[in-house]
């Protein structure tokens, strides 16, 4: 009997469960054997992880459950860590799997591959800056955003709790974030929005006005990935709300109770948040592959990786620089989705003996909610330039029709339309905030 063909894709994010997805409605279980490998049990649109982080989305609403999903599309998953690989052996090294309290409950194991997509997605990139990864927090996965909504939770109580007792204190909640991206924009500004609901929720002396938060940005300006115009729309919108935006001010150490700036100023916070930049979450043993300096495995144009053949990276853990460009595809949601049908295609090419096409990134703009206030973005991307220019209603739609392209993406027409259905439902009767 001939064995399976073996497809182990490494990584349960946007691009790789719509890979499995895919092939597994493709090829299902007679000749092939599809295989995810996920640290975690559950799957969050990454883009989202802001408003669960704020309490703004319950994310057991919206998480995907990867053993139903896998009994659902034909594919196995399996729940564990990836340590590495062994090339020669066409094998991916499994870190053994512990109870919560740190006893082994499956040791260190191997699972074989005949072709091999990496999708590991990236973390947030500190760059050495002394105190980061013991003081501030981080917005990379679902854990992370449930730790700072647990933490904002507990400051906002205890200023509520400080103003109730003696009316003439003036207590604040302090927040912190580091990077002018969309990540840190799109957190200021729902961070707002939830604070302007708690009142409703048992916190009757605590509103917005009990905030302070800072945003702080390296480069000359928040947004750079949009046109000036709309930036400065954003940062209008961000200051009226309250937001202090610091620009060209680089972030030099964290401490237990504030931020320090290049410029000597000490910023008090009672909670910080580094959304300053990405590295690819790579392990430490790669067997040789060809990593680049954000830690992201190198890519050919056919999205295999530099120096196999037979493996493949796709979304934030890969480097891929167009030809004819000296900029490497943004880590964005749109390009690992745009990836994952490039190697969809190209691992039938490869069974079959075929030539593999190369993947040409298309931009189609990009977009950032600042909650309720305002949406702001450009379209088209690189079609146009990225004159497109959008504001308001439109943008609004736009944003959202993102993450419906996404959940149709994950589940097929047909059970996604019947989950976008039950999420508005759901957004009329759930509660606006998530308290616990």
């Amino acid at each position: 009997m001939t064995p399976k063909c073996q497809i182990v894709v490494v990584g349960g994010g946007a691009g790789g469960l719509e890979l499995v997805r895919k092939l597994g409605a493709r090829y299902g279980r007679r000749r092939h054997d599809i295989i995810l490998v996920e640290k975690n049990r559950t799957h969050i649109w990454k883009p989202l992880l802001h408003e669960v982080a704020a309490g703004s989305l319950d994310a057991n609403l919206d998480e995907v459950g990867y053993r139903s999903h896998c009994h659902r599309w034909g594919y196995r998953f399996f729940c564990g860590t990836f340590a590495g690989i062994d090339r020669s052996a066409r094998e991916v090294i499994i870190a053994p799997l512990r109870d919560e309290d740190g006893s082994e409950l499956i040791g260190e194991h191997r699972i074989r591959y005949d072709h091999l997509v990496l999708a590991l997605g990236a973390v947030s990139n500190d760059f050495g800056t002394p105190g980061v990864a013991r003081y501030a927090l981080t917005l990379d996965d679902r854990a992370s955003a449930d730790r700072f909504r647990h933490k904002l939770l507990n400051h906002c109580l205890r200023v509520s709790r400080a103003m109730r007792a003696d009316p003439a204190v003036d207590a604040y909640v302090r927040i912190v974030v580091v990077g002018g991206g969309a990540t840190g924009v799109e957190l200021a500004a729902e961070l707002y929005n939830a604070a302007a609901a708690l009142r409703h929720y048992g916190l009757e002396v605590f509103d917005e006005s009990r905030l302070e938060v800072t945003l702080i940005e390296a480069g000359p300006r928040i947004l750079p990935a949009l046109p000036k115009q709309l930036a400065d729309a954003a940062r209008v919108e961000l200051e009226a709300l309250g937001v202090r935006i610091l620009t060209d001010v680089r972030v030099v150490e964290s401490t237990a109770h504030a931020i320090v700036t290049g410029t000597g100023e000490r910023i008090e916070a009672d909670l910080q948040v580094w959304a300053a930049g990405v590295r690819g979450a790579i392990p430490g043993d790669m067997d040789g592959l060809e990593l680049g300096r954000s830690n992201q495995l190198v890519v050919r144009p056919t999205l295999q990786t530099s120096r196999d053949d037979r493996i493949f990276a796709i979304g934030d853990c890969c480097l891929f620089v167009p030809e004819g460009s000296d900029r490497p595809v943004p880590p964005r949601a749109q390009a690992a989705h745009q990836m994952a049908s490039v190697v969809l295609d190209n691992l039938a090419r490869a069974q079959k003996g075929k030539t593999l096409r190369p993947f040409v990134y298309r931009d189609h703009g990009s977009l950032v909610s600042l909650s309720r206030f305002s949406t702001v973005g450009s379209l088209m991307g690189n079609l146009i330039g990225g004159r497109m220019a959008i504001e308001g209603r439109l943008a609004r739609f736009v944003y959202k029709s993102l993450y419906r392209m996404h959940v149709v993406a994950v589940h097929g027409w047909l059970k996604g339309i019947m989950l976008l259905a039950v999420g508005r439902v759901n957004a009329i009767i759930r509660p606006r905030l998530k308290l616990h």
